[in-house]
């Protein structure tokens, strides 16, 4: 009988980090994309990963034979971002600049000629001493826009959704990465 691996209960929320994609070099290391610097900020209402597949089936008239196929697939990732800023806002959207000047950050937003084509690769880490890390690893754009509410009674909290762009040359749209603790 083969040994089964050890299944785990992912307990808690994890932290996002988005730095910007270069095609040429692909994703960066751990250490490199885990940084103070690359954290977008504090998220609020955890991750949350989909995925998507879209199937054609070809079937007679009398449903004696049937074939399918996988037609396309997509991948999001959805987050909260609690704490943010300007320069946080420009990975959110394709269309922003951000500049420092006389201690006062202005965020400029839309332009549709302003358009950048940045893609970022996004990184969920959910830390867990236990039963090991996982990480969420995509590339893509925010692609949802957001909303930004100022209440008097809750905190302001942008929902991001960004939704995958292959990664390399097999089309990859989503990595999940799990440290496999050693047995005890």
């Amino acid at each position: 009988m083969a040994k089964r691996d050890k299944d785990t209960i992912t307990l808690g929320s994890g932290k996002l980090y988005v730095v910007e994609f270069d095609s040429e070099t692909g994703i960066p290391a751990d250490t490199v994309i885990e940084t103070e610097d690359n954290r977008i900020g504090w998220i609020k209402g955890g991750a949350e990963l989909t995925y998507t597949p879209t199937f054609y089936t070809a079937e007679d008239d009398l449903g004696k034979v049937k074939k399918r196929t996988l037609q396309t697939e997509e991948v999001t990732l959805k987050s909260g971002i609690m704490t943010w800023n300007g320069k946080a806002l420009t990975k959110l959207v394709s269309t922003g600049s951000s500049t420092e000047a006389s201690g006062k950050r202005t965020t400029k937003i839309g332009g549709t000629g302003n358009y950048d084509g940045k893609s970022y690769v996004i990184r969920f880490l959910h830390e867990d001493n236990v039963d090991g890390d996982v990480r969420v690893t995509i590339v893509g754009q925010n692609t949802s826009g957001f909303t930004m509410a100022y209440a008097k009674d809750a905190e302001t909290v942008i929902d991001a959704e960004f939704s995958a762009l292959p990664s390399d040359e097999n089309g990859t749209l989503v990595i999940i990465d799990e440290e496999i603790p050693a047995s005890v």
